[in-house]
């Protein structure tokens, strides 16, 4: 018989807060209803995604700083195969915590 895992079973076994239960926090602690606490996060969570398109940054003080950098192009050998493909730069997103967090998670 296969194991059903839920997405809150998973978020235990992968030690992880899944965006629904940021949702209920979020409702919880600020006294919103969820659709409320809900709407909060995704539009914080869009709008951290369209200033970093602009290849902008974000300062959250003292929690940190969301950024993009930009990849180079690259040659690389597959193991498998040996076979040589290039990769097209890219630009990915970046977090670096701030003193606030860090001080918070070292505990």
């Amino acid at each position: 018989m296969p194991i059903l895992l839920t997405r809150t079973s998973l978020s235990y076994i992968l030690n992880a807060m899944t965006k629904r239960q940021l949702v209920e926090q979020v409702a919880r602690k600020a006294h919103l209803t969820k659709r409320g606490a809900d709407e909060a996060v995704e539009v914080f969570l869009l709008e951290i995604g369209r200033v970093l398109a602009k290849g902008e940054k974000v300062v959250l003080s003292g929690f940190g700083t969301f950024r993009v950098v930009t990849m180079k192009g690259k040659t690389v050998k597959i193991p498998n195969t040996e076979k040589f493909v290039t990769i097209k730069s890219h630009r990915l997103p970046r977090f670096t915590p701030g003193k606030k967090l860090k001080k918070q998670v070292s505990r």
